[in-house]
């Protein structure tokens, strides 16, 4: 593994931790990363649109750090459980973690990933940057015997789009035990519903795209460590490659985490019920739904065809790429080239939204009723 962190102009001072962790998520979303409370101080943290600043602190120059980043910073580091830092994207996030792994490492993956982390990895194996090796993580045997010899072992659970579950602890103390380190794309999740580094993850990934900010307004990306040494590197790649978030950006994050407790809750709730709905309709070969989240994937049972005509024919569902934002979409996945041969071809991943669920399901038990061969 690489460990070196890139030299940095100004040192780098920790976030400090939430001074009080017994608070609840849906308590943290809404308190963390607050201004100090002074008289007149106002109660949202400001945009610091700041390219440089006065010689003589910690900062210096906008790549390395900005106010607006650090309290967003602060607290969806609260919210899991350790140290945050944003970045431009969520693939930048992933491209800084997979930094970590030294020449011709070894990187265990599902083979069921979102299709950038995976494009990213062929991208470095076929450059001979390092070596991936796929799996089912529904499978723990097979996984944790891939863990030997590995660098890092990359999770998601649920995984995007076939929503499988990993058993994260014991990955993780296998892993450890291999030497390797572990990482957890939290996106579908969230930290409202999941904390993988209170299972020994050293590093949790977020779109914060998707639920985080929570309206397709938004392209960020963060990673979430308790390791102080690990957080020194990757702050340090930051400050090299340069990909950081806008102020704006990370404003409206913050602004979206605010709210994230009561859209993740609506959401879970829709899809639920959906879940249970959809069951029961004839156009279908399966629903799959991991039991929490906002997301479900169907099936069906006409495949490629009964997909796209489903796409075309919502009115409330809206036809879109990405997930996680307050309206419900669709998207048949096999549609892009990247995906995995072993998802089926007529797999519709449904990002449930918070719009009434009576509404939801009489759009798409219309546009689904169609698609009955």
């Amino acid at each position: 593994m690489a460990t070196d962190s890139p030299a940095s102009p100004t040192p780098s001072s920790p976030t400090p931790a939430f001074p009080t962790p017994a608070l609840k998520p849906s308590t943290i979303a809404v308190t963390a990363g607050r201004p100090a409370r002074t008289p007149d101080a106002p109660l949202n943290t400001p945009i610091t649109m700041a390219a440089t600043y006065v010689a003589g602190g910690e900062v210096e120059y906008g790549r390395y750090g900005n106010p607006t980043w650090t309290a967003l910073e602060d607290a969806l580091g609260a919210l899991e459980g350790g140290r945050c830092l944003t970045f431009a994207s969520g693939l930048a996030a992933v491209a800084t973690v997979l930094d970590l792994v030294g020449a011709d490492g070894k990187v265990v993956v599902p083979r069921h990933a979102y299709t950038g982390t995976i494009m990213q990895l062929g991208d470095l194996e076929a450059r001979g940057r390092l070596r991936t090796e796929l799996v089912d993580v529904t499978d723990t045997d097979a996984v944790v015997a891939a863990c030997d010899g590995a660098a890092l072992v990359w999770l998601e659970s649920p995984t995007n789009p076939a929503l499988e579950v990993a058993d994260i602890a014991t990955i993780t103390a296998a892993a450890h035990e291999a030497g390797a380190y572990v990482v957890v794309d939290n996106t579908f999740a969230t930290p409202l519903l999941q904390r993988p580094l209170e299972h020994g993850v050293d590093l949790v990934v977020h779109s914060a795209t998707k639920y985080l900010a929570g309206h397709s307004d938004v392209q960020m990306g963060a990673i979430v460590t308790r390791d102080d040494e690990l957080h020194g590197v990757l702050k340090g790649r930051r400050d090299l490659v340069g990909a950081i978030p806008g102020p704006f950006e990370a404003w409206l994050t913050l602004r979206g985490l605010r709210t994230l407790h009561l859209r993740v809750e609506r959401a879970q709730a829709n899809a639920e019920e959906l879940a249970r709905r959809l069951a029961e309709h004839p156009a279908l070969s399966e629903v799959r739904y991991p039991g929490f989240g906002g997301i479900v994937s169907i099936v069906l049972a006409q495949g490629e065809v009964a997909a796209d005509l489903l796409s075309r024919k919502t009115r409330l569902w809206i036809h879109a790429t990405s997930l996680g934002g307050v309206e419900s979409s669709l998207e048949r996945r096999r549609r892009w080239k990247a995906e995995a041969a072993t998802i089926p071809d007529g797999l519709v991943r449904l990002s449930v939204g918070i719009e009434d669920v009576d509404d939801l399901w009489d759009d798409l038990r219309s546009a689904l009723d169609g698609c009955v061969g």
